[in-house]
């Protein structure tokens, strides 16, 4: 994972438009805050959570922070926004953790982007009524390989 200035500095200049962040952001605050200091809207980071609490090093370790207090921590740095995965849900295809996420998107006024358990196209719908909570996409994959969701369509209920 990105650990240092120097290696954002690197990405960006190879025409990277936008940095994530995972683990570090938990670490590391102050290199956060940095990053976000010196490439303003640029850097987002990933928060990994298992019942609403943060999940780092791969979802590996669990930690005792709440995924909505990182959340506002972040948005205090200058984050420009937040992938959150409910890692309970990630590749299972039962859905995304609505309730989750809509509050942790409450929690902040930074944009939110689902991720994790997306299945169909009921799901995109579902995230889509929440939007104006602060989320402003998703991600999905394995419904996409599957064929449990058709991109094209995806795509136009999103818009």
């Amino acid at each position: 994972g990105i650990r240092d200035v120097e290696t954002i500095n690197l990405y960006l200049t190879m025409g990277a438009s936008r940095i994530i962040l995972g683990t570090a952001a938990l670490e590391k605050s102050w290199f956060v805050r940095e990053a976000c200091e010196m490439h303003h809207g640029q850097i987002l980071v990933g928060i990994d959570a298992r019942d609403g609490k943060v999940a780092i090093k791969g979802w590996e370790q669990l930690t005792d922070k709440a995924a909505t207090e990182l959340a506002r921590e972040l948005e205090d740095a200058g984050v420009a926004g937040i992938i959150y995965t409910d890692i309970n849900r990630d590749g299972m295809l039962k859905g995304p953790n609505i309730e989750g996420t809509k509050a942790l998107a409450q929690s902040v006024k930074i944009p939110i982007i689902a991720s994790g358990g997306v299945s169909n196209i009921d799901d995109i719908k579902k995230l889509k009524e929440i939007e104006s909570a602060g989320v402003v996409g998703v991600i999905t994959g394995k419904a996409i390989y599957t064929g449990s969701l058709n991109l094209a369509e995806a795509i136009r209920v999103a818009k």
